[in-house]
Formats: C-alpha cells, structure tokens, sequence
C-alpha cells in the first residue's frame, strides 16, 4: 500500500499511529495483487511479492535497534538453543519501526471481513545466515490449536524459502520470503499443515520475517 493508498484509506487520520517518509520504503497494493493458493482441510496460504518496496532500509532499521534473543527448547536429554535470534511485541507495545505499524494497520483493512479481528501482536525472528532454522511446526499456542486463524508474515533481506506439508507428513510445498515480500497463512493452516525454514549450504545472508497475529496466537 502506497502512501497515497494509505492517506485516501484514512489510516493517515489516526494521530501518531505511524509515520511513513514519502521518499522512504514502500508499501505496494495488496488488492487485485495477492494469489491465493488453497490447500486442504480448510487451510490456504496468500503471497504479495515486493509489498515491501526498498525493504532493506527497514531490514537494517530493525537489525540496528532491535534487541534479539535465542530461544532454548528440550531436545531428548537436553536443552538446545534454537539456531535463530527472536523479539516479541505484546499487543499494546510500541513497535519499532513506524513502517511496522503502516504494514499491520494495512493487513488489518484488508484482512477484516475474513479475519473480523485485528493483528495485535509482532514477533521478529533473525536468520543470520544459512546455519539459523525453524523445524517444522505450526503456531499452536493459544488459539491457533482449535481455531482458524491467520499469521502474516513480512519478510525482510535474504530469501530464504519457507516450506509447508500436511501436518503428520506428506510432500511440502516451498514459498519463497524475502526482499519484502508477504506471505500469509489462514483457515486451518497452524493445525493442519506445518511450516519450516530449512537450512542451506548456499551462501545467503541475513533475512529477518515480521509475524503479525491476532490476541491469543502464538
């Protein structure tokens, strides 16, 4: 969504919800530009490739002034830490960036009559090379375990793809995210389908994906 877009919405109208610089990064149109891909059970995925115009001025925004931290989980008969770095903005929060804030506020007016709830929450995750991961879940705490629901993510530097399959296994299916592009999935995609960013051998450099989700999402 342009700047024009977003002053001719009204969004502009909200007093210090956010700042965009005209001559800075920019949004592109989300309607008429975002393909659908249904999968099963109920579940879809919706990609924007570019949304984000001049992203990696963001990118090195969120890298400079973002305090990020690795996450440790239970691996058999020890505690690992996960190869990524996270940051987590509560709902309420002030977000880092005001483009934050343009991209939710953007997702909310398009989203709405499908989501009929606004994104409350941001968590940032920073793959800073090939050797960072996710393995494959869904985002099944709270609500995302019994309900449909939606997680949008906004990707920032390197494309790294993220693949889904069929929760319990089956073939998957690769997206790719990176350089300001937009991916979002819904319906029953967080219970029925899992997803994953896989490493590589390939030199890649650092990508960082911005998760908008409804209350009650983890």
């Amino acid at each position: 969504m342009t700047t024009k877009a977003l002053e001719q919405s009204g969004l502009f109208d909200q007093p210090g919800l956010f700042d965009v610089a005209a001559d800075g990064p920019q949004f592109e149109p989300l309607g008429g530009h975002v393909h659908r891909t249904e999968l099963t059970d109920g579940a879809w995925v919706d990609v924007r490739p570019g949304w984000l115009t001049g992203s990696d001025e963001l990118l090195h925004t969120l890298l400079a002034v973002v305090p990020r931290r690795a996450e440790r989980r239970q691996m058999y008969d020890r505690v690992v830490a996960v190869p990524r770095l996270v940051s987590f903005y509560e709902q309420g929060a002030a977000l880092p960036d005001p483009l934050l804030a343009a991209a939710r506020a953007a997702l909310d007016d398009h989203y709405r009559d499908e989501l009929r709830e606004p994104f409350t929450t941001a968590g940032l995750c920073c793959y800073r090379d090939g050797s960072d991961s996710v393995a494959w879940h869904g985002d099944t705490i709270g609500r995302g375990r019994t309900e449909d629901t939606m997680v949008a993510i906004l990707s920032l530097g390197a494309d790294r793809p993220l693949l889904l399959r069929p929760r319990g296994g089956g073939p998957s299916m690769r997206f790719a995210a990176g350089h300001g592009d937009l991916l979002v999935m819904g319906g029953s995609c967080q219970r029925t389908w899992e997803h994953c960013i896989p490493k590589t051998l390939r030199p890649t450099g650092t990508r960082v994906s911005v998760q908008f989700r409804p209350c009650g999402v983890r």
